[in-house]
């Protein structure tokens, strides 16, 4: 039964993004673990609160994630 773990900072993603997460992750596991496994292959998203989570020791909001993914730094 295996658990997939996917840790994000809250807030950055829709729900309908984490939807699309659950899905993907849960057809690459299928890919190597076989389609029989499907009803017990677990994907979980986390959410860490703001200030929880640092990157090169500097904290990390929803706001700074928005910002890489819209090509800024």
């Amino acid at each position: 039964m295996p658990l997939v773990t996917i840790d994000v900072i809250k807030d950055v993603f829709t729900p309908a993004q984490k939807e699309e997460l659950i899905a993907k992750v849960t057809d690459a596991m299928l890919s190597v673990e076989g389609e029989a496994l499907r009803q017990v292959t677990w994907v979980r998203i986390m959410e860490v609160e703001e200030g929880d989570w640092a990157i090169g020791g500097k904290m990390l909001a929803a706001r700074d994630v928005h910002k890489l993914a819209a090509g800024g730094r």
